[in-house]
């Protein structure tokens, strides 16, 4: 499906130059098949810029695929690096098939951010952060992410404002 969609794009667009796959989520919840699009598009299309936006749960067995197929950038979206301040982002996540509390899962999801950052960077990936600013939540913690994630050696970091909207 995401060879014809591109192929469609391309006839509409051909200057495009950059394929990216995104969640929600996490890409890498279906780890075959967004690697199996990005061989696709890379064989198709060798010089066409990869890219990949992640929540960074389950990335890190996948840094050296994302290496061999020369993905560019990789962005991984971090709201919290404190574990107390994650608990009240996520109400629950889902691990490997078990459901975690959000204690845990905050824990979980902080530590595999953090690996998986150190590890595309010593791949010499370039990576982004975005941070969702949510207001009564994260709002004073967001200089606390960009120092953290500026000791891994993150290239770009995004603050991104959420705007709650009735219904």
């Amino acid at each position: 499906q995401a060879m014809v969609y591109l192929a469609e794009v391309l006839k509409e667009k051909p200057h495009i130059k950059v394929v990216g796959i995104a969640g929600p989520g996490d890409p890498f919840a279906n780890a075959e098949q967004t690697l199996e699009t990005f061989e696709r598009v890379r064989s198709a299309h060798p010089d066409m810029m990869l890219c990949v936006a992640s929540n960074g749960l389950n990335i890190m067995p996948y840094v050296e695929d994302l290496h061999r197929l020369e993905v560019s950038h990789v962005t991984i979206t971090v709201n919290a690096v404190d574990p107390e301040i994650g608990a009240k982002i996520y109400s629950w996540m889902r691990v490997d098939k078990r459901v975690l509390s959000p204690e845990v899962g905050a824990r979980l999801l902080l530590d595999r951010q953090m690996a998986a950052i150190a590890a595309l960077k010593q791949k010499g990936i370039l990576v982004k952060v975005n941070a969702i600013i949510l207001p009564g939540i994260n709002e004073g913690h967001i200089e606390a992410i960009a120092q953290k994630v500026a000791t891994l050696g993150v290239d770009l970091f995004n603050c991104m404002p959420y705007y709650p909207n009735k219904g």
